[in-house]
């Protein structure tokens, strides 16, 4: 599944962001139509997310951040309107997991928040975040920071936890607009690639650890 037909299948007006986009003519932007197109090939998934002969990590893994970050913004929106402040008061992964929000601004300390202000802010970091030249540098020029990997995997973290959520809590709604199956693609891709480059800690992964094992042998 090409992310051309991921956007074509989900309905753009209920992006839950902006898209983010390449500038043409760029490494990253060449990285991620080669990405694109092993997909499109139908190459397994497991074979699409290794990183490529010659080419550098640090910008695989820039690549595959804005495309998941793509990927799991088109998702929220299709259950946005059913996440409400009733339906879904914190941000949990069923009764045994809740995530509370901090950062260096508003939240400095971690903060019960309804699922849908704690994914906006969410989107927005992580927004921030692949959008910082410091951070994120698409001069081949300029040298990735020492803090790359580590707000990296946050970044991959972050965005695996609203995967949580919609599969927990808003699945019978993803399987009555049929976009199961293209849901299930995008979080075997996600999965897989986190767990190429060792990303996410798995203890951040226990929500989910059972129906991954069946979707992902």
């Amino acid at each position: 599944m090409s992310f051309g037909g991921f956007k074509e299948f989900f309905n753009r007006e209920k992006t839950f962001k902006p898209q983010k986009k390449y500038k043409e003519g760029t490494l990253r932007h060449q990285l991620h139509k080669n990405a694109m197109a092993s997909l499109s090939a139908g190459i397994d998934l497991k074979t699409a997310v290794q990183l490529p002969q010659g080419e550098d990590l640090n910008d695989w893994l820039a690549v595959h951040a804005v495309d998941f970050y793509n990927r799991v913004n088109l998702i929220y929106g299709t259950v946005a309107e059913e996440c409400t402040e009733v339906s879904c008061p914190k941000m949990s992964g069923g009764s045994k997991y809740e995530y509370q929000w901090a950062d260096k601004g508003q939240y400095k300390k971690p903060t019960s928040l309804p699922a849908r202000e704690y994914i906006h802010l969410l989107m927005d970091w992580v927004e921030t975040q692949i959008s910082d030249e410091e951070l994120f540098p698409t001069d081949s020029s300029r040298p990735f920071p020492k803090t790359y990997l580590a707000s990296v995997k946050k970044i991959f973290t972050r965005l695996f936890r609203v995967f949580v959520h919609v599969y927990i809590h808003h699945f019978e709604h993803l399987v009555s607009v049929g976009a199961e199956a293209h849901v299930n693609t995008c979080y075997k891709h996600f999965f897989y690639f986190v767990n190429e480059f060792a990303l996410v800690d798995k203890k951040e992964l226990e929500p989910l650890k059972d129906m991954t094992m069946r979707m992902c042998r």
